[in-house]
């Protein structure tokens, strides 16, 4: 882990520097690019954005074979959809104070947006330090490869070992894979 450290810098979580970026963004990119590989998720994105502005009205009253043509599947379409009534309907204001666990649960009410949804926009919207998503892909590869650790009670202890920088450790596990 020190290694990736000095390789990649600092993991972009407070305490450091991280982007800072609208949580319905965080939360849309999130969404379409929810099961795709980096770069089919980047030209999905690309095409919505050019083709609309990612604005809740907007995208709420978007006609679902319109976000389809950009290639997002149906249900994608309609999480967009649900996203965008949720934020309009006020459930995204004040949701930065939250505690983890209550933006859990409170954001798992959106139709696609599921628990590792919401700790990527822990990590990534808000910059938290202390997010393990050990329903990662990722981050189970990234620690088999690192320290021999698969199974899901393993990844727990290991993440205790990196409370309360567990976001940033995750960041590097990432890391290990490129």
């Amino acid at each position: 882990m020190r290694k990736l450290a000095h390789q990649h810098g600092p993991a972009p979580f407070a305490p450091h520097p991280f982007p800072r970026r609208a949580p319905y963004e965080v939360l849309l990119s999130s969404i379409v690019g929810q099961q795709l590989s980096g770069k089919a998720a980047d030209t999905i994105w690309r095409r919505l954005s050019s083709r609309f502005a990612l604005e809740p009205e907007v995208l709420y009253r978007a006609a679902l074979e319109d976000l389809r043509a950009v290639g997002l599947s149906s249900a994608k379409a309609r999480y967009v959809q649900d996203l965008s009534r949720f934020a309009l309907e006020g459930g995204l204001r004040e949701i930065e104070h939250q505690p983890d666990e209550a933006l859990i649960a409170h954001l798992t009410q959106v139709k696609g947006i599921g628990v590792w949804t919401v700790q990527m926009f822990l990590m990534f919207g808000l910059g938290r330090p202390d997010v393990w998503p050990v329903l990662d892909l990722g981050i189970r590869k990234g620690a088999q490869k690192l320290y021999g650790v698969a199974e899901r009670d393993e990844l727990e202890a290991l993440g205790e070992r990196f409370r309360p920088y567990r976001s940033h450790a995750a960041w590097y596990l990432w890391r290990a894979l490129e």
